[in-house]
């Protein structure tokens, strides 16, 4: 198993206390779209529902595909017919939140890139002739990427979201894997994935909690945690005061020893038992 680079762990532990430190401006984001792995023509994936979750109050607001259509008076079998219409005034509602909440932090799992992430969606919003408000990548922290500086790549198995979840014992109710979401979605059962997304980010932010009051059971040991015999040794010495005052009496007694050689005996004796009072005497 990797153990975490020092540099990188300290770091993640401190974006970790910065972000429940500043927790009203934090939303835990989570979102649901078509599958993006069984799209032949490029066509991007069409969006269902996406949740934003304050990490300190647990408030949630959603965005979905199937409660705009009931706002529209549109039933359920007939959103695939209008779904491109649908989805713009669902991501109109989005973009509105967001630009009206410049400044919020962002926590996601794994929302990164065009495939899948914030900017899948701006583009998506672009595509249905939208004009997103682009968040910045300094407001966004991938839970994701964290852990694995935190614990090591080898922290949990493969999905490493589901694992970590029964390693913890959080129920993930209503959770949809991701072969699962797609077959929601060709199903058309928009509501499970809804349902789904707001599960998501209740998960994600039971999970930072746990990071950040440092309670998260991994696979890691207390020895990985803290990098081998090496990097504890290292440690020990930057950090310990008695260490340091202990090597230095003996660099001072060594000192001594080479520039007075023919001391009595007794003296050294004197000297090793109390060194202290003998370095800094006035006398």
């Amino acid at each position: 198993m990797s153990a975490p680079v020092p540099r990188k762990q300290k770091a993640s532990r401190e974006v970790i206390r910065a972000l429940f430190a500043d927790a009203p401006n934090v939303w835990v984001a989570h979102y649901s779209c078509e599958s993006f792995y069984e799209r032949v023509d490029g066509r991007s994936p069409r969006i269902t529902s996406i949740a934003l979750r304050k990490l300190d109050s647990a408030q949630t607001i959603s965005f979905s595909i199937h409660q705009i259509a009931e706002l529209e008076r549109i039933n359920l079998s007939e959103i695939t017919a209008q779904y491109d219409e649908l989805e713009k005034k669902m991501l109109d509602a989005y973009f509105d939140h967001v630009g009206s909440h410049r400044g919020m932090m962002y926590l996601h799992w794994n929302m990164r890139d065009i495939n899948y992430g914030f900017a899948a969606i701006e583009h998506r919003y672009k595509v249905l002739g939208g004009d997103p408000f682009v968040i910045l990548d300094e407001h966004k922290f991938d839970l994701a990427r964290l852990l694995i500086d935190i614990y090591g790549v080898g922290y949990t198995g493969h999905p490493r979201l589901t694992t970590i979840l029964e390693k913890n014992k959080i129920q993930p109710l209503d959770f949809l894997k991701g072969a699962s979401e797609a077959e929601a979605f060709e199903a058309q059962n928009f509501v499970g994935l809804h349902q789904s997304t707001l599960r998501k980010v209740d998960m994600l932010a039971n999970i930072a909690t746990r990071v950040f009051d440092r309670s998260l059971k991994t696979s890691t040991t207390w020895w990985g945690m803290h990098g081998g015999s090496m990097r504890v040794f290292t440690s020990f010495v930057v950090e310990s005061r008695t260490f340091q005052l202990v090597t230095g009496l003996a660099s001072v007694v060594g000192l001594i020893i080479a520039f007075n050689p023919t001391l009595p005996a007794t003296a050294w004796s004197t000297i090793v038992e109390r060194p202290v009072e003998i370095i800094f005497s006035k006398d």
